[in-house]
């Protein structure tokens, strides 16, 4: 068992946060001890699995919800498989677009060296649109590829 200030520190959240998922009933079953709220590892992993939704986008309502259909068991097991599968699908769109921002990000630290070193633009543009060094072109196209 874990104290809530044990917690706070194991996962970098403020306590109020913690006070605050737990107000909003997303540790259910959490065990008091004279008032002192006790995180067993049942609402450890509930508090992973409330991270990774948090973070992939889902808001706080949402995440009740999920909670609640776990506590009804496996009638809610494809409920909550649509739930996952939906942020899976989410991340993975936000991740692309992650990609395709480092890439220009890449490109352009390449490009700047380059302009650096030349003391020119001018060999850079001479290379454009597709006579960049490989890796450098793979950047350049992604980077300019239509959403």
């Amino acid at each position: 068992m874990y104290t809530i200030g044990q917690v706070s520190e194991m996962y970098d959240l403020p306590v109020s946060t913690l006070r605050y998922y737990d107000k909003e009933g997303l540790f259910p079953n959490i065990q008091r001890s004279s008032g002192i709220r006790k995180f067993s590892d049942k609402e450890i992993e509930a508090l992973r699995v409330i991270e990774c939704l948090k973070k992939s986008g889902l808001e706080i309502k949402d995440i009740k919800k999920f909670m609640q259909w776990s506590e009804m068991g496996s009638e809610s097991y494809p409920q909550r498989k649509e739930l996952f599968a939906k942020q899976k699908e989410a991340v993975e769109t936000e991740i692309n677009k992650l990609e395709k921002v480092l890439s220009m990000l890449k490109y352009k630290c390449w490009y700047y060296d380059q302009a650096i070193k030349d003391g020119t633009e001018d060999q850079i543009f001479a290379m454009l649109p597709d006579k960049l060094p490989k890796k450098i072109q793979e950047y350049y196209n992604h980077s300019h590829e239509a959403e």
